[in-house]
């Protein structure tokens, strides 16, 4: 089940190990949308993220994920499932295959140490995605896999 909330997904509800997932994109670049709520607490997850995308470590590409830990009980996944910046010929930047890869490797890495999984409405806002689209992959990847998973809408 998902459980939806408004509030700030960079707080995630609970005490127990968890997870931020978050959509970036293959060109490199961080600095609008949700990363910068990122940024505003943590400096980790956007430093590997830049240091990715120029190579160090390797496999930075669609449907590649990293996990940055960033305090004791609290991790960032670092989504790379979107290509590029502009819609092209209709399309939007969101790759949602490359989303379900990326779902699939946070599910496990949850699965693993425990943790729930929290985020905003992923791919729907700067990557152009549609919910409709994206809820049922996260059913198929973190709810079947029995991953508690909470979707922010934003409050300040």
């Amino acid at each position: 089940m998902i459980t939806y909330l408004t509030g700030d997904a960079t707080a995630p509800v609970g005490e127990d190990p968890a997870i931020i997932a978050h959509v970036c994109n293959d060109a490199g670049g961080w600095g609008r949308g949700f990363v910068m709520a990122i940024s505003a607490r943590w400096p980790e997850p956007e430093a590997d993220y830049r240091a990715w995308a120029k190579g160090q470590p390797t496999g930075f590409a669609l449907g590649e994920t990293r996990l940055i830990p960033v305090t004791e009980r609290l991790q960032v996944a670092n989504m790379v499932a979107q290509h590029g910046f502009a819609i092209i010929d209709g399309h939007p930047p969101i790759r949602y295959e490359a989303v379900r890869r990326c779902l699939t490797q946070v599910a496990e890495a949850a699965a693993a140490s425990g943790a729930s999984v929290h985020m905003p409405r992923i791919g729907c806002g700067l990557a152009g995605g549609r919910w409709e689209e994206i809820e049922p992959i996260l059913k198929e990847t973190l709810i079947i896999a029995n991953v508690p998973t909470h979707v922010y809408d934003f409050s300040p």
